[in-house]
Order: structure tokens, then sequence, then C-alpha cells
């Protein structure tokens, strides 16, 4: 998939969607033709999108710069709709400032965006997704019933959902906060989309996305539910949410989406070719580690844990090849060095181990 560098020098962008491929590939698998017709609909997008995606990287997309007289610290925010097509950006229906119209969807991918832009900023400093203030773009009602959200390298896209499985996915701010943090690497470690690099990628954006979630409601870390995506899963589907950070595999178990795989530990690793090597499978691991080391430190997760993590990935010695071990060890050093041999630290120390990662 995504590797690295592009042709022309820049960072090339992974697209990146929240509903894992493994989880359509099932739906679309099912008798119902309610469950499979959408499901293999958002599969063509998907691929359809990628193909595009990939021919932009190679040709050389447009940049986007904040509007001159922008300020550093506000979000400069636009929403467009795509009226149910597969076409991008769609029509403009707000712009930042502007007050909330008679469409829901719209209000929320606003309010989404604008609370993401709130805690990067206010926890971290950072001014958007690349840190120099980039316009926060997002599309709603793209396709028909389509069955995922993404982040496409410029901007987030929303589907409406099949409202059989799926409800809209603008409803979990942290779905949100996910794929736009898919922004945040991509423009700081840029961690390749395959394998370990590719799970701790998809791990970060459910480490942020779960942190500007938290953020929003003024949660501490013990009062959390540590899942991404509640909310998101329609009435009838036996689940809460597509992962559990705080027990990774318990999200979902359900006849047409399947169980949930991912694993806890490294003993139940999960060596796959699909999904590129598996990484929203083996994201559970980091993930989980993560809860660890947020609930043992207690308080609110963005402030300790979240400022170790954050701390790591942009300080620019993550490689973009980085295995778990190779973040774990960063984590322990960014810990010792922001707070010294205190509870943060033994509190890393020991979450990785718990999970079974070897620091090195």
């Amino acid at each position: 998939m995504v590797r690295g560098m592009t042709t022309h020098g820049g960072f090339e962008p992974v697209f990146c969607t929240i509903v894992p491929p493994h989880v359509l590939d099932q739906l679309a698998r099912a008798e119902d033709p309610a469950l499979s017709g959408p499901a293999r609909r958002s599969l063509e997008h998907d691929a359809y999108q990628r193909t595009k995606r990939r021919l932009t990287t190679v040709i050389g997309a447009p940049s986007v710069a904040a509007p001159a007289g922008a300020a550093a610290d506000q979000p400069h925010r636009t929403i467009y709709d795509a009226h149910h097509t597969q076409d991008l950006p769609g029509d403009q229906v707000r712009a930042e400032g502007s007050d909330p119209g008679s469409d829901a969807t719209v209000n929320r991918a606003y309010a989404g965006l604008g609370a993401t832009f709130e805690l990067y900023l206010k926890a971290y400093g950072r001014h958007s997704i690349d840190g120099d203030g980039l316009p926060l773009d997002a599309t709603v009602h793209f396709g028909e019933n389509y069955d995922n959200a993404f982040w496409n390298g410029e901007q987030m896209v929303f589907g409406d959902g099949d409202g059989e499985v799926f409800l809209d996915f603008t409803i979990p701010v942290d779905v949100i906060g996910h794929e736009l943090t898919h922004g945040v690497t991509q423009h700081t470690a840029n961690l390749t989309y395959f394998g370990q690099s590719g799970a701790l990628n998809e791990s970060l954006s459910d480490v942020f996305g779960s942190l500007i979630k938290q953020y929003t409601l003024g949660q501490t870390a013990a009062e959390a539910d540590w899942l991404v995506g509640a909310g998101l899963l329609a009435p009838s589907v036996h689940g809460t949410a597509l992962r559990s950070m705080k027990a990774p595999g318990t999200a979902y178990d359900d006849p047409n989406l399947g169980k949930d795989p991912q694993p806890a530990t490294m003993d139940h690793y999960v060596r796959t070719g699909s999904d590129n090597g598996g990484v929203h499978i083996n994201s559970g691991i980091p993930n989980h580690a993560f809860y660890l080391v947020a609930t043992a430190i207690g308080g609110r997760a963005w402030e300790k844990a979240g400022q170790i993590w954050y701390d790591v990935l942009t300080g620019g010695e993550l490689e973009q090849e980085a295995r778990f071990a190779d973040f774990a060890t960063l984590t322990v050093q960014a810990a010792r060095q922001r707070y010294g041999a205190g509870d943060e630290l033994q509190a890393v120390q020991k979450a990785w181990e718990q999970v079974g990662v070897r620091t090195l």
C-alpha cells in the first residue's frame, strides 16, 4: 500500500478507513441483500478511492494552505455534501463561523473537526493536522448507504451507513478524531501502513480519537468507556463499538459481523496477509498498552499518557518501519525525559510488560 516518501519528495498519504476491510468482507457474504449489498458497494467505493489516491500521489496533489489572515489558533472548517455520489468534495454547505443548519450530519461533522483541532491545540500546542494551520475539509453523505468513513490524505469523508449494521459515521466524535489523526501521523512519523508499523499507525488514531472523545466529554481515564466507535452500530447488532481499548476482542460478537478479532497481548498476535498485515487487528495490542498506562497514571488521559504518546509520534525518532518494541522503547524514553523516574515511567514500563512487548 503506502510506503514512505513519494517520488515527488513529499509525504505519501495513506487511504485509511475506520471500518476494517475484513468486517466489510464478512458482511458482503451475508445472505440478506440488505447487508451484503451496501458492504459490497462500500468495498468497491474504497477500492476506487484507494486507486484514485495512488494516482493523485504519483501526479502530485495540490497543496492546501490556510486563508490569508486566518488565525493560527482557530480552525478553518468547510463541510461539503456529496449528495450520495462519489464526487469529492461535493457542494459546500457550511463554512467556518457559519451557524448550524438543519442537517444534523453536517453539524456533527463541523463540531467533530473543531473538537479534534481543539484537543491538538490546547493539549499539545499543535496548529491543525499538519502543525501549520491546515484547513479541515469534510464531505458528508458520500455514496449510497456507504458503510465507512475515511481520510484520503487531504480531507475527511463520511458515509451515512446502511441503517442495518452501521449508522451515520459522524455520530461518534472519536471516529472523526481517529481519521484526522491519520493526517497527523502522515505529517509526522509517516508510519508505513503495513504490519506492525501499520498497526501502530491505526493504534495512534484510536488513541487520539479516544482522547478527543474524553476531552470533549470532560472525562477522566477512569470515567471513559475506552470504546472506539460507540454509537455507530445499529441497535440490532450484537456489539457496543468497533473496538475496545480496555478489552480488545470484546467490542462485538455478531452473526453478521463475526467476532471482534483484536488481541490484547502478543501471545495472540495475528499473522495474516489480509488487512495490510492485520493493521486493524493487531493494533489492539498497543491500544491496550495505552489504556493500561492511562488508567495507571489516572486523571485526564490526554495530559500525561497522551503527552508521552504525542512526544513519540512527533519527536522525530520514530522510524517509518517501526515495530511495537521500537515504539515501546521510545515511550519509555519519553516518559523518563518528561516525568523522570516516577509513577509515569513505571506505568509505561509495566503496561508494555503486560501486553508482552519487550522494550529494547
